[in-house]
């Protein structure tokens, strides 16, 4: 690869500078957003414009095991092309020597990519607005819990053990206290970030025991996936430094809230860069509320993406800041849409809907192509809702499995996704679910083995 560190991006340089670069990890996003690939020498990156790895790294599942989703042709494997996009190398700062990592697009022995690939779903959603003349926006949330190490998945998650010596409190929100217990973890978070050239929009304590929240700048959907898919892995090395776990469950603790990544949008016009959902005179234009609509009306199918394990649905519960519908309203954080206090040129729309556990690639695009074909129907919403939405019953579903039977039908959405995407992800996604369906719970032996 040619000249290939005259391209690196600024950051990167700079973790560079007066030193010699050891290792390149070559990295693509699987189906639940763990980093595949492989670690090569700087020396051979240097001379390699592409690298292998077989497609069946898509068909796995969380627990590692395989969907029978390998379609006509049979498990045979097939090699992919992972081609570098050298735009998003950054630093590995947390390794002990001079690493990069580079994020990969996945491309088959035709030149095509490969549509199953997070990261290619993603790009596809995005070139639909860019065809419509749009240029979609969007800003991510993050929601982690720092924990205690568990040993042993038999025992309960515990919130970590913070610099008073004490378990971190929950029902904190907001605390700048209850953030400086984890002072030490946030350095190396903000240090990590710094090196890896991205910009954290503030760090806040939310209501969970051990609960944080990072906010990223509003940007390019790709990109902000590409900083949420590194910010996991960096936040976790941050963690294992101070002898505690970072996790990304939706739901890591009974009787806590759960952990979100809210995602808002707005969309621009790519000639002018006005926002479109606000009019000259600032006020709402029909293609905010057929966003909106769009969110309300095509969500429900995309929650198995957005909500991806049966752990998910334990965050969807009333009154732990999390929607258990998909009503809309202004500045109402009870409703599974809301609109944020903004100027005209700012106005978007929140969806908090998508957990943290979910793969930033898929999320983000699901959560788009609803809007999307919202924009398509132009339709209008339901009636905002005014008060607290809890009051009212739920209108999603409840479990994964439920989930999947809509996104099953939801022909619609498979062809905004890609109808390739849309099969293999059911496929996984159901032979995990049906994995999960053969675990005896403790809950089970406990109410069950003796009393019926």
């Amino acid at each position: 690869m040619a000249d290939w560190k005259d391209s690196l991006p600024e950051a990167a340089s700079t973790y560079l500078e007066g030193r010699r670069l050891d290792e390149v990890e070559c990295i693509i996003s699987d189906l639940p957003g763990i980093a595949r690939g492989k670690a090569v020498p700087a020396s051979k990156f240097a001379r390699q414009d592409y690298f292998h790895l077989p497609d069946s790294i898509f068909y796995q599942t969380i627990t590692g095991d395989w969907g029978e989703a390998a379609g006509d042709d049979g498990f045979t494997e097939k090699d992919m092309i992972l081609k570098p996009d050298m735009s998003t190398a950054t630093a590995a700062p947390w390794t002990g020597d001079w690493t990069l990592q580079v994020i990969h697009d996945a491309y088959d022995r035709h030149d095509k990519p490969v549509e199953f690939s997070p990261r290619n779903v993603l790009k596809r959603v995005v070139k639909m607005y860019h065809d419509k003349g749009w240029e979609p926006v969007v800003a991510p949330e993050m929601e982690f819990f720092l924990v205690a190490r568990n040993l042993d998945p038999a025992q309960s998650i515990k919130p970590m053990i913070g610099r008073s010596g004490r378990p971190a409190a929950a029902r904190q929100a907001y605390s700048m206290t209850a953030v400086d217990e984890f002072g030490p973890v946030i350095d190396d978070i903000y240090d990590f970030a710094e090196a890896q050239g991205f910009e954290i929009d503030g760090i806040t304590q939310e209501g969970g025991a051990g609960q944080l929240e990072i906010n990223l700048l509003h940007g390019d959907p790709v990109k902000l996936a590409d900083e949420v898919f590194y910010f996991k892995r960096l936040i976790r090395e941050a963690a294992m430094r101070h002898e505690c776990y970072a996790t990304f469950m939706a739901k890591p603790i009974a009787d806590e809230p759960g952990s979100a990544m809210h995602i808002h949008h707005s969309i621009l016009d790519r000639k002018t860069g006005a926002n479109i959902f606000s009019g000259k005179d600032g006020g709402e234009t029909p293609e905010f509320m057929h966003f909106i609509a769009g969110l309300q009306n095509h969500m429900p199918a995309a929650l198995a993406v957005i909500a991806p394990y049966v752990n998910s649905y334990r965050r969807y519960v009333k009154d732990h800041a999390a929607p258990i519908n998909l009503e809309w309203g202004y500045d109402n954080r009870t409703t599974g849409i809301r609109v944020p206090l903004s100027s005209p040129s700012a106005r978007r729309v929140e969806n908090r809907l998508a957990g943290m556990d979910c793969n930033p690639y898929l999320a983000i695009a699901a959560s788009l192509a609803c809007g999307y074909l919202g924009l398509m129907d132009a339709k209008d919403p339901k009636a905002e809702f005014k008060g607290d939405a809890y009051d009212g019953d739920g209108d999603i579903p409840r479990v994964l499995g439920s989930a999947l039977d809509i996104f099953d039908e939801a022909t619609a959405l498979h062809e905004v996704l890609g109808p390739e995407f849309a099969r293999v992800y059911g496929i996984v996604k159901r032979a995990e679910y049906d994995e999960f369906l053969q675990v005896i719970s403790p809950w089970e032996r406990e109410h069950l083995l003796l009393n019926v």
